[in-house]
């Protein structure tokens, strides 16, 4: 013979699983962490809540990338990324790829947005930091939203502001997978809006 006590909590089971598929007892509203937004219209709107959440999504890509090619070196980090500048930047297309380049600011050319990662590289060890410096061209979509078109990246030395290595076309690099991540997720309404 089964004791009083099982056999009431037995009961108790039974009757919440009836109050539950009968529909009575029902799941409490889910509140998500963090609210997300409608994607900005407004290149100077996008812009920071895209560099405040570059460095997260560039680290994630990074990791993926060394994890998918079992290399056992350490990988980089990005730190910080820099508040955008939206004035046109003429570059020395001598330096560049051969790949054509808005030269002005019609209606007709992608914007235009520089910016700077600080990160920390390992080498031998020893932890390096690098200025990454990046012009980044983007364009707005009918039903698809912002999407990238180009980035160009050069390296610089940190804390001197000096290039070390010319610009070059870094459409498949880890900060352009990163913002393509980062611009879906907007799309999606997956970004929280304060930046």
């Amino acid at each position: 013979m089964r004791p009083v006590w099982k056999i009431r909590v037995l009961g108790a089971i039974a009757g919440i699983s009836s109050l539950w598929l009968s529909g009575a007892v029902q799941a409490a509203p889910s509140h998500p962490i963090r609210q997300g937004i409608t994607c900005p219209d407004q290149l100077t709107d996008l812009m920071p809540l895209l560099l405040r959440d570059l460095p997260s999504y560039a680290n994630r890509v990074n990791q993926n990338a060394y994890a998918l090619d079992g290399v056992s070196d350490t990988p980089g980090y990005v730190l910080v990324a820099g508040p955008p500048d939206y004035r046109a930047l003429r570059l020395d297309s001598e330096r560049l790829p051969a790949v054509a380049l808005p030269d002005d600011r019609s209606s007709s050319s992608p914007p235009q947005i520089f910016f700077t990662t600080l990160e920390r590289q390992y080498v031998s060890g020893q932890a390096v930091k690098l200025q990454h410096y990046h012009w980044l061209f983007l364009t707005q979509t009918e039903g698809y939203g912002w999407q990238l078109v180009l980035l160009f990246s050069a390296i610089g030395e940190y804390p001197v502001q000096q290039l070390t290595s010319a610009p070059q076309d870094a459409n498949q690099g880890v900060i352009a997978q990163a913002i393509r991540l980062w611009l879906r997720d907007c799309q999606a309404g997956a970004v929280e809006g304060n930046p």
